[in-house]
């Protein structure tokens, strides 16, 4: 045998030995418990969504799989421990906000959704319903509207943390249709919702699943949806544009992160297991039934999703000049 044959075959058989090797290295992740840092409180639609798809991941990747809920802030606190985390071994479930134009609101802010966050699966998206105290004198959007401007400062409204979608959908109203409300952040859908079935504060653009029950059993008044179409789970709320106020569809939504410089395999590896999480019937029957819509996308959905956000409720931080206490 020549030279150069014994060489190539030695070569060959130096690759099949190694293979096993790298296969073996690539399977080894994760190779201790994976956290999910929820950034909203136990119970809350970022939390659902989180502990949907935890029980799957487990299982296929061999590991605990923990949910760890990192309230405050309005989801800046545990969106942030997302993106500071160098163990290689936690996600994060946040929303739209802090999980994308945070840095926009608030310059000063320690971490840049955009650079410090690594996209991997959008969970969920859930429309907004524009819900308001029974006391409030309005049955439609357009009545609202007209309350608002006659009560100009008057009418408080609920948001779960400034610079979250709940906020700026408000004020894109508000300035759109000209009218004052006072914002009343929250750290957790739960914790407005309370206060506007007390009567503390008039409005809330709440994510659907948050305030299903509120609605059905008349504690608060469905007014509209923020959704191009009704919403199955609440088929008798028109939309904005059927109840005389016209607007962009805006839509709430639940995604899941991994810090900046996440391998891509794992990001692959975990966005094809997420999507078969959610696609599991019983599972995505129940999500249905907390009033989402279930995604579990690529992480190509997901970043376009991203940039679209960024793009279209950025301007409107920078054209309202909204800043944190706003």
């Amino acid at each position: 045998m020549h030279a150069f044959q014994r060489r190539s075959v030695l070569a060959l058989s130096a690759g099949f030995v190694a293979a096993p090797s790298i296969l073996r290295a690539q399977a080894a992740w994760p190779d201790r418990p994976v956290r999910i840092i929820c950034a909203f409180p136990g119970g809350s639609t970022p939390d659902l969504a989180a502990r949907a798809i935890a029980p799957h991941l487990q299982q296929v990747l061999g590991q605990p799989v923990v949910v760890e809920n990192r309230a405050g802030g309005g989801g800046h606190i545990g969106t942030e421990a997302v993106a500071r985390a160098t163990d290689g071994h936690t996600l994060g479930v946040t929303i739209g906000g802090p999980g994308s134009t945070a840095k926009i609101l608030n310059p000063a802010l320690a971490y840049d959704p955009a650079t410090d966050l690594a996209p991997i699966s959008l969970l969920a998206r859930l429309p907004f319903v524009l819900v308001v105290h029974p006391s409030v004198p309005a049955r439609s959007a357009a009545e609202f509207v007209a309350y608002a401007k006659a009560n100009p400062g008057k009418i408080s409204y609920a948001s779960t943390g400034p610079g979250t979608l709940s906020h700026l959908v408000m004020e894109d109203l508000a300035a759109s249709q000209g009218f004052e409300a006072v914002h009343v952040p929250y750290r957790a859908v739960g914790q407005a919702v309370l206060d506007l079935v007390a009567g503390r504060i008039h409005a809330f653009f709440a994510a659907t699943g948050g305030v299903l029950g509120q609605v059905r059993d008349g504690s608060v008044r469905a007014l509209a949806m923020t959704s191009a179409e009704r919403f199955p789970a609440l088929p008798e709320v028109p939309t904005m544009a059927e109840a005389g106020v016209p607007s962009d569809p805006a839509i709430a939504w639940i995604g899941l992160f991994a810090p900046a410089g996440f391998p891509q395999d794992r990001i692959a590896r975990v966005a094809d297991e997420t999507g078969k999480a959610l696609a599991v019937p019983d599972q995505r029957r129940a999500l249905e039934t907390a009033g989402f819509t279930v995604v579990g996308s690529d992480t190509a959905t997901f970043r376009a999703l991203l940039a679209s956000d960024i793009a279209r409720w950025g301007g409107i931080i920078r054209r309202l000049g909204l800043k944190p206490e706003s």
